[in-house]
């Protein structure tokens, strides 16, 4: 997992761009003042570098090696929008991306944004 954390870190691109962990074997990414080609590109560049380390991966029925899947949201920030939502258009997405065969991103712009 150690591996996997500092390969999708090191995919980030600006100082204030985090990644937390955030459950058992998920991960957000906090990328402020992003659209969704950025956030869909630093997602690549995130599955792309975890591909790379070639972590065997016994027993998957997805792939030998360990892949990620990805979720992908942006909206601008708004008062009368719960935080959540963003949390949750996210954790869609990425189920969505393991629905069409993992080791994939998957975005969307939340409805109503300007991004």
């Amino acid at each position: 997992m150690k591996q996997v954390t500092k390969a999708a870190e090191g995919a980030l691109q600006r100082p204030a761009d985090i990644i937390a962990r955030y459950g058992g074997e998920e991960f957000v990414a906090l990328l402020p003042d992003t659209d969704l080609d950025g956030g869909m590109a630093v997602a690549e560049g995130i599955r792309a570098a975890v591909a790379t380390l070639g972590i065997p991966h016994k027993g998957s029925k997805a792939a030998s090696h360990v892949t990620v899947s990805l979720g992908v949201a942006c909206m601008v920030p708004d008062l009368d929008k719960d935080p959540s939502v963003l949390l949750e258009a996210a954790d869609g997405q990425l189920y969505g991306a393991k629905s069409d065969g993992r080791n994939r991103a998957k975005g969307v712009a939340v409805p109503g944004t300007k991004r």
